[in-house]
């Protein structure tokens, strides 16, 4: 996530948390890194000096007891770059309601639809996606297709081009609590777009009227945001592409420039990759702290709680053991959860190539597994060479992954059953990773 953002941030902050007394001449040396940071994430000049001149007004302060000038002056940073990046969180009402997703040709709308429904339905409510994009040749198929992936009602009429038609037959058909609709896109908000949008809106009489706009288009979402605000009166914003650009940061403030509530932000391709976005939480990660809470709902939504208990336990079989290693992939990759865990810059020094090499290992792991019979499974200790000779050229890897894939099977299951509180703190994350050959 604005990983080159996070990069710098993070530098300057830790050059003044290693200072033993902060003075003017610090202070003002930190607010030019933060300017030339936020600047090369197309973040508005206006905004960012604003910025400056708040955390250097509030750097000399009263500091809070308790606190050092230092701790005072990252937390400053902090609330500062919180305001401009969209101050509060917003709320999510968890009942029966209907959505228009509205946005231009390549913003990623169709995609974040299936996301949407996606995080309603790990809410709880049923959820259902119409198709009222009638404009891109291929936007029937792949909502379809989404919607297949996450077992969501859908209605559409492929080659139908009177987008009208579709919504009221497809209002009939869908019995769900939240009803998501995908709009045509165009390559700009032209007539023929706000037309089509209007006559949408006057049928469906959404309670949300989303807007999605990509991340790398930075501070140009402030004029989409404007426009599309004025045509529709739309609701909230979602932000797409957050890990992919170093210019989301000038898309969320160019948004809140506008006063549209920046409401979801999608960080990957997956449906699950769909966030509700908390300014606090994020600058949080920014600049390297942690984001727990996001971690163990990640982990919540994927995890089945027993299989997780004999995991604890250190008694698992080796299928539990891949099980696992699936749904620590569907909480995203190893640098994202290092990040949410204040863990980035280890990370970093670990290698982020290093840690795409671990992530490889792991994928190969299933093949391996897929290519044991049920006995070896239940009883790897029954493996000999010849064996795992066979297991080798079945899965297409070598002999070394394999051995590789038990010699870690055996050291996590025989790390869990030693593993108590005490000694994990003793050992802290650094050592658990090394157990884990990080």
């Amino acid at each position: 996530m604005l990983e080159s953002l996070s990069s710098k941030l993070r530098e300057s902050i830790e050059k003044i948390t290693r200072l033993a007394i902060v003075d003017k001449k610090d202070v003002e040396e930190l607010v030019k890194e933060i300017q030339r940071s936020l600047l090369s994430s197309d973040i508005d000049v206006k905004l960012v000096f604003q910025l400056s001149e708040s955390i250097k007004n509030r750097a000399f302060e009263k500091i809070p007891t308790g606190i050092s000038r230092k701790e005072h002056v990252v937390k400053v940073v902090y609330e500062e770059l919180t305001k401009i990046l969209g101050e509060k969180k917003p709320t999510i009402e968890l009942k029966p309601k209907k959505i228009l997703m509205v946005g231009l040709f390549g913003s990623g709308k169709t995609s974040s639809s299936a996301k949407l429904a996606r995080f309603y339905q790990k809410k709880g409510l049923k959820t259902g996606l119409i198709c009222c994009d009638t404009v891109r040749p291929a936007a029937f198929e792949q909502l379809q297709q989404l919607s297949e992936k996450i077992n969501v009602p859908f209605f559409g009429i492929k080659n139908e081009k009177n987008s009208s038609k579709v919504l009221t037959e497809g209002l009939k058909k869908m019995n769900t609590d939240i009803i998501i609709v995908d709009s045509s896109g165009r390559n700009a908000l032209d007539e023929e777009l706000i037309d089509e949008i209007k006559k949408i809106n006057e049928i469906l009489k959404p309670d949300e009227k989303i807007l999605v706009i990509p991340a790398d288009i930075g501070q140009a979402a402030k004029q989409q945001a404007e426009k599309f605000h004025e045509a529709l009166n739309i609701t909230d914003v979602l932000v797409t592409k957050m890990d992919a650009t170093a210019k989301g940061g000038g898309a969320l403030t160019a948004c809140y420039q506008t006063g549209a509530k920046v409401k979801f932000i999608t960080v990957g391709e997956t449906p699950n990759d769909l966030e509700l976005y908390d300014p606090e939480k994020f600058v949080a990660r920014l600049i390297g702290f942690p984001d727990l809470e996001t971690l163990l709902e990640k982990v919540r939504s994927v995890t089945d709680e027993k299989k997780a208990e004999k995991i604890i336990s250190g008694d698992f079989t080796i299928d539990d053991f891949i099980s696992q290693i699936d749904d620590i992939g569907k909480v995203g990759s190893f640098s994202q959860i290092m990040d949410m865990i204040g863990m980035g810059k280890i990370g970093k020094r670990f290698g982020e190539k290093n840690l795409d090499v671990q992530q490889e290992k792991m994928k190969k792991w299933k093949h391996i597994i897929k290519s044991m019979s049920f006995e070896e499974r239940a009883n790897p200790e029954i493996i000999n060479s010849s064996r795992i000779r066979r297991i080798a050229l079945g899965s297409g890897t070598t002999e070394t992954e394999v051995r590789e894939l038990f010699a870690n099977y055996n050291k996590i299951k025989k790390m869990m059953k030693n593993l108590s509180p005490g000694k994990l703190k003793r050992g802290g994350m650094g050592g658990l990773m090394r157990q884990l050959g990080m």
